[in-house]
């Protein structure tokens, strides 16, 4: 049957008579393109009888062929057709394939040969045809400009009056200039842009350009050649390589490898599974790959460059999925997936065109009609679906997956690999860690892990079970762990399947030079006001979807409050005719404990349940410090509102001195202002608590223990003061400085309880609770004090979790 090849900007496909192939930006299109001069659906080709036919489906801004416009045209050998506009439109060049030679007989394959061809059928497995590790077709660029001589200045970004319009939303609407000096040279401009440019892989702001300088905007990028100014769009045709990637930590005194030597290339627009037993080094590796923990030694090449010192200008382009789910269960889908495209996108895109985005990843995913549902309604295989499409978001060329199918149930695991076999097909190249062999068949190349991190077999997966000599993955599995001394690495090195898909990595690395492991910072996709403005509003819509966490907020101020109502009293927290109030002691007491166990009790689980949520997101930019202040900010006011309510009730319906030291006729506001200090300064600790543990069950032990301990240490239960070493513990204690906050007011020094030290002296007061206005402002100021250093603490703790390329 005739076949047609097409050409769209260097990217060649196949299209086989007997169907009909679409043309637009629908993702429903079989032809997809993302330049908004092509219509929603702008056209079809299909062979009818006698030709291959072209027609335009009444599209805005028609196609272009040698005529001018045309609706219709008969495709033949070497037509050229341009889609939206006749000069710079998306350029589709149509031929006639010839025959393929038979592989076996050795002839290179023609240049239209696809990389991803599978070994030919009928082939003994043992004998091997492999895959072309890389063999892309030829790069050509996307777009040629001619650059005028009178044009001094030419404006690129993703606004329609820009000189050049990009159809990416990870480009601002006026994003860089591209000005012609007097000397005839060109420099490249960065218009406050909020993802930057890129020359040569690294950050400027304004520099110089030479003839071959590689300049990226977005997802495309622009050379100088001549007069000319050559455009390349990343359309995920790249090709992925590991070269000798080893991963050292110390351990028992003596270095551990968790990764050894480690090559393979991942050929474009393919999936690739790495298994293997438990410590072989699956998710080390997957760290590796995507950045977040290079390799003490070796390269990672994204389309040849390196990953490490390019991480700036190629984070967009490469999407993780973590095993631990990486939006808030407590959104809708569609919720979810825009305060990430906020958090991802450039502060001036505007609301329809994420929408739009958001929009074209549900329909592509298939979630479109659960896109108002709660994440945590959704299966869990739907549930990982909407991790996948919160990194598509950015149109990402590579995909990581860490274990996406684990707990699912077998017809979950086969929904999940056949959804990521989609996204390979459609021109991305996904990498999946699985624990799962049910599905392997679905995958492209099989990378299989042996202990201590190295590499066992890279390959076909039809061939891997033949090449361990084994009927089952359990039998092989069992065989690394009855045989770990076993040379796997080596035996693997010595087979023909490493001369077939691996020898070329180490051939092109013995003859590349070092590259310096220089790292750049990654630009922010949106400014730090922005970001807190955008974090803000997701963790109030998170807080009012969980009604558990609103009641169990109201409920504990006003249990801790009223229980400090049960306390009997005779003079309230005045004194009594004798000058003194011995149980106003004990009832501050229980007042400073509630604040401390309703304010750590709101924080201690935030960060560490919002671990993997924060560690993608910084990668993408987050700026920690907005994200930090998010919360305390909101759980700030939330200890704002519970320490009013305990001292609502703890003082409002007991007797009162008649004045206050600051607040004259209202003693009780003053004393309240103390136990919201101490219940923020103990929110503040509930924070650092979070960002120090490894796992949320560890919280609750340290929170108990928070708790007793600011109990013992108030001064109220025995004498603090005067105590050398014990007294200056007990100042880093916050409840020693709330207590004597509300006390100060009270007079608790001479009202409370006397100290006697050595009768007949003079008995002794505690200062801190002394009844001055310079002692109730230290006590105030220690507790701001506290809470600042424990902000201070809480931001480098939870440095530890974020990814090492952004430390």
């Amino acid at each position: 049957m005739p076949q047609l090849v097409v050409d769209i900007n260097g990217q060649r496909r196949t299209l086989e008579s007997g169907r009909s192939y679409t043309l637009g930006r629908d993702p429903a299109c079989d032809l997809r393109f993302e330049d908004a001069r092509v219509s929603w659906r702008h056209a079809a080709i299909a062979y009818e009888g006698t030709g291959w036919q072209y027609t335009d489906q009444g599209s805005t801004n028609g196609t272009y062929g040698p005529g001018g416009r045309t609706d219709r045209l008969t495709l033949a050998q070497g037509t050229v057709l341009h889609l939206g506009n006749a000069q710079d439109g998306p350029r589709l060049e149509f031929s006639v394939p010839v025959t393929v030679p038979p592989v076996a007989e050795g002839p290179e394959p023609p240049v239209w040969f696809e990389a991803t061809t599978r070994r030919a059928p009928g082939l003994p497995a043992q004998q091997g045809n492999p895959t072309p590790v890389s063999t892309p077709a030829p790069v050509s660029p996307t777009m040629i400009r001619n650059l005028p001589p009178a044009a001094r200045v030419i404006r690129i970004g993703r606004a329609l009056d820009n000189d050049i319009a990009l159809a990416d939303l990870q480009v601002s609407r006026h994003h860089a200039e591209l000005r012609q000096l007097a000397d005839g040279r060109y420099e490249i401009v960065d218009l406050a842009s909020h993802n930057g440019i890129f020359v040569n892989g690294q950050p400027v702001e304004r520099q110089l350009l030479g003839e071959g300088d590689r300049l990226t905007i977005g997802h495309s990028t622009f050379r100088l050649v001549g007069d000319q100014l050559q455009e390349f769009v990343d359309t995920g045709a790249v090709t992925f390589s590991a070269r000798h990637l080893t991963v050292e930590v110390d351990h028992q005194g003596g270095k551990k490898v968790l990764l050894n030597d480690v090559s393979f290339t991942v050929p474009e627009k393919s999936l690739v599974a790495v298994i293997g037993p438990s410590g072989s080094g699956k998710s080390t590796l997957l760290r590796a790959l995507t950045g977040y923990r290079p390799a003490d030694r070796g390269d990672v090449l994204y389309d040849g460059r390196n990953l490490y010192k390019q991480f700036a200008e190629l984070r967009s382009r490469i999407g993780l999925v973590p095993q631990s789910e990486i939006l808030h269960k407590e959104l809708t889908v569609r919720s979810g997936l825009k305060y990430a495209a906020r958090l991802r996108f450039p502060g001036d895109t505007e609301a329809a065109e994420r929408e739009r985005r958001i929009d074209e990843v549900l329909y592509e995913l298939r979630l479109d009609k659960r896109a108002d549902n709660r994440i945590t309604a959704l299966s869990g295989g739907q549930q990982k679906r909407v991790s996948v499409a919160l990194e598509l978001l950015t149109k990402p060329s590579l995909i990581f997956l860490d274990e996406p199918t684990s707990g699912l149930d077998p017809g979950m695991d086969r929904e999940v690999m056949q959804t990521l076999r989609g996204l390979a097909d459609d021109g991305r190249t996904v990498l999946v860690v699985t624990h799962s062999v049910a599905e392997l068949a679905l995958c492209d190349r099989l990378l299989v892990m042996a202990p201590g991190g190295s590499v066992a077999y890279f390959g076909p997966p039809d061939e891997a079970l033949h090449f361990f000599g084994y009927q089952s993955w359990a039998d092989v599995f069992q065989a690394f762990e009855n045989y770990p001394e076993h040379p796997w690495a080596e035996r693997y090195r010595g087979s023909v399947h490493y001369q077939q898909y691996s020898a070329d990595v180490d051939a092109e690395a013995a003859q590349s030079p070092a590259i310096a492991r220089e790292q750049s910072r990654p630009p922010k996709p949106q400014s730090w006001g922005s970001q807190l403005w955008t974090l803000i509003r997701r963790y109030l819509s998170v807080i009012a979807s969980d009604w558990g966490f609103i009641g169990l907020s109201l409920l504990l101020p006003l249990v801790l409050g009223g229980v400090s109502t049960l306390i009997p009293d005779n003079c309230g927290l005045a004194p009594c005719d004798n000058g003194r109030n011995d149980i106003a002691r004990m009832i501050l007491l229980v007042v400073a404990f509630g604040a401390c166990l309703s304010g750590s009790a709101n924080s201690v689980r935030e960060l560490i349940k919002e671990r993997a949520i924060y560690e993608r997101e910084r990668a993408t930019g987050l700026s920690r410090s907005a994200y930090l202040s998010s919360k305390i900010i909101v759980l700030g006011a939330v200890s704002f509102l519970q320490g009013a309510v305990i001292s609502a009730i703890s003082f409002g319906f007991r007797d009162l001195p008649a004045q206050g030291l600051l607040f004259k006729h209202a003693p009780a506001v003053e004393m309240a202002i103390g136990v919201i200090l101490l219940s923020f300064t103990s929110m503040m600790v509930g924070l650092a608590i979070s960002a120090l543990v490894k796992t949320a069950e560890k919280t609750m032990p340290l929170l108990v223990m928070f708790a007793i301990v600011q109990m013992v240490f108030t001064g109220a239960i025995f004498q603090l003061f005067h105590k050398p070493g014990l007294e200056q513990l007990a100042w880093l204690m916050p409840a020693r400085w709330g207590v004597a906050a509300t006390g100060n007011t009270l007079d608790l020094a001479h009202t409370g309880p006397v100290v006697v030290t050595r009768p007949p002296a003079k008995p002794e007061i505690d200062a801190l609770w002394d009844h001055g206005i310079s002692h109730l402002v230290i006590n105030w100021l220690a507790l701001v004090v506290l809470a600042a250093a424990l902000a201070y603490l809480v931001g480098r703790l939870q440095r530890r979790h974020e990814p090492e390329v952004m430390r």
